[in-house]
């Protein structure tokens, strides 16, 4: 039989051990925003673990010279691939949960939008992307 303290002692633990990881886990999603900005021949801005969508897109575009576009991100990866040939020319951006997914699919429409030999320019993860 176990005793009345242990079993005190054994709740209390579980209880601790509850806080510990909520507490975690807000933490995470608190700081799980992020932007990524694209602008004409190859300029861009990232921003992420930030609080909110709104600071993550004011950063990003700060970052950024020129007349550019952000797209946000939550707990995932974007990435610009641009023309080598023409940087001022065709390029694809994209987000994805995953980076590898990200990579290969602002690649692909680098080429689908005309480019002759598309790179990858920059990428940015967010929390856990």
């Amino acid at each position: 039989m176990v005793s009345t303290a242990a079993a005190q002692r054994r709740a209390l633990f579980l209880f601790a051990l509850t806080l510990a990881i909520t507490g975690t886990r807000f933490a995470t999603q608190s700081w799980a925003a992020g932007a990524f900005a694209i602008g004409k021949c190859g300029a861009y801005g990232q921003a992420y673990d930030f609080g909110g969508e709104a600071a993550a897109r004011a950063a990003a575009l700060k970052q950024c010279k020129g007349d550019c576009t952000a797209v946000t991100m939550k707990r995932a990866c974007a990435s610009l691939s641009i023309d080598m040939k023409n940087p001022c020319g065709p390029y694809g951006y994209a987000v994805k949960p995953h980076i590898s997914g990200s990579l290969n699919e602002a690649t692909r429409k680098c080429y689908e939008f005309g480019g002759k030999e598309c790179v990858i320019r920059a990428w940015a993860c967010d929390a856990k992307g």
